[in-house]
């Protein structure tokens, strides 16, 4: 392995703290100069503030980035360096670059693909990290992203902006996001690529005295969900499935027991339980089709999405034709019953119950099979 490593810091007006960093990363490239080729390279997304002035003054490369996001800054600035070890960190000086040399030797002593410093794991300095942050947005995203895409390897601290990697490993996964939400996919991405992931404890500090923090909580921390279940087509299969399986299941019992089940005072299959059923079955084949339609951005489905998504357009208008059959003949099923009783009274609200589901099932289902045809063709 080529012993070069190129810190690459992202930047949007960050001339107060970025002579701090920058004072660190030339001390750590005047230590480990002997064994190391060492490269500090500013990507810069745009400053107003002098900063890239600031970075050739302590003798950094600035590489510009047009494109506007921390992602993409991060991506450009990856991408331009020539270490084939990349360690990145924001500008703001939260995080210390002299506990850097600790990443780059765990990744190689271990071989990792990626090391991630562990905010958590580490000491957090008082007023560092928000409540909210360190026990409610960090801890869900650790939990969302090993519980999806962990299968070999857990993550720790998901949410940490300290982190170090091989430039060919990152060039493989092919992180797209622009934003802050670059940090999560890039963690999906080299989970789901079976890459060894490493952990070591580091530090985090408050944001220095009149800085204005870029992160946004509320929308930032939806763009890392939203990105998160992009990559999780197979979550909304499952969970939407299992529920339209328990929930039809029902509905079915409650129709053919045709009486009120008493367990222990506890009654069911009333007409009450009935719609609840139909309520979850309802909400059931919504989760699943949610799946269906993110799998079309996907490139390659799994279970029963690919099939879907590979039907040919005559299977496709014979499976709608045919939903849209059976819904006809439900419904010409209830008319016969309405029929018989003189158009008068109706005494059938489980059977109607039961029917009206499954058509909407059935409807649903076959618009938004349509549907996922006509977005695959984007």
């Amino acid at each position: 392995m080529n012993k070069s490593v190129t810190f690459v810091i992202p930047v949007l007006n960050e001339i107060k703290t970025l002579p701090f960093v920058l004072e660190k990363l030339n001390k750590i490239k005047y230590q480990m100069s002997s064994e190391y080729k060492i490269e500090i390279l500013v990507s810069d997304n745009g400053s107003t503030d002098g900063s890239q002035d600031l970075a050739k003054n302590f003798g950094a490369r600035v590489e510009h980035c047009n494109v506007k996001g921390y992602g993409s800054a991060l991506d450009s600035g990856i991408r331009l360096a020539q270490g084939e070890i990349i360690v990145f960190a924001d500008a703001d000086d939260t995080y210390d670059f002299l506990e850097a040399p600790n990443l780059i030797q765990k990744i190689f002593d271990t071989d990792s693909d990626m090391v991630i410093g562990s905010r958590l794991d580490g000491k957090i300095h008082p007023g560092a990290m928000p409540f909210l942050h360190r026990y409610l947005g960090t801890p869900v995203i650790n939990f969302l992203i090993n519980f999806l895409f962990g299968k070999k390897s857990k993550i720790r601290d998901a949410n940490s902006g300290f982190r170090c990697l091989k430039k060919s490993s990152y060039l493989n996964w092919n992180i797209t996001s622009s934003g802050m939400e670059f940090a999560s996919e890039l963690l999906i991405k080299s989970l789901i690529s079976d890459a060894k992931i490493e952990h070591v404890p580091v530090s985090l500090y408050p944001d220095k005295p009149g800085r204005t923090p870029h992160l946004k909580t509320w929308r930032d921390g939806m763009r890392h969900l939203l990105r998160i279940l992009f990559y999780a087509p197979y979550f909304f299969q499952k969970v939407g499935f299992g529920l339209l399986l328990f929930s039809i299941t029902n509905l079915c019992i409650g129709l053919y027991a045709g009486r009120i089940v008493d367990i222990n005072g506890v009654r069911f299959y009333g007409e009450h339980s009935l719609l609840l059923f139909s309520f979850l079955s309802i909400l059931g084949i919504t989760i699943w089709n949610s799946g269906l339609l993110i799998a079309t951005k996907q490139k390659e489905a799994i279970g029963i999405y690919e099939k879907i998504l590979h039907w040919q357009e005559d299977r496709l208008f014979f499976v709608i034709i045919s939903g849209l059959g059976i819904i006809t003949i439900f419904f010409t099923y209830l008319w016969f019953l309405w029929y018989k009783n003189n158009f008068v009274f109706l005494n059938f609200q489980r059977e109607l119950v039961v029917i009206s589901t499954f058509s909407i099932v059935l409807f649903l289902f076959g618009f938004n099979a349509l549907t996922a045809h006509i977005i695959k063709r984007d």
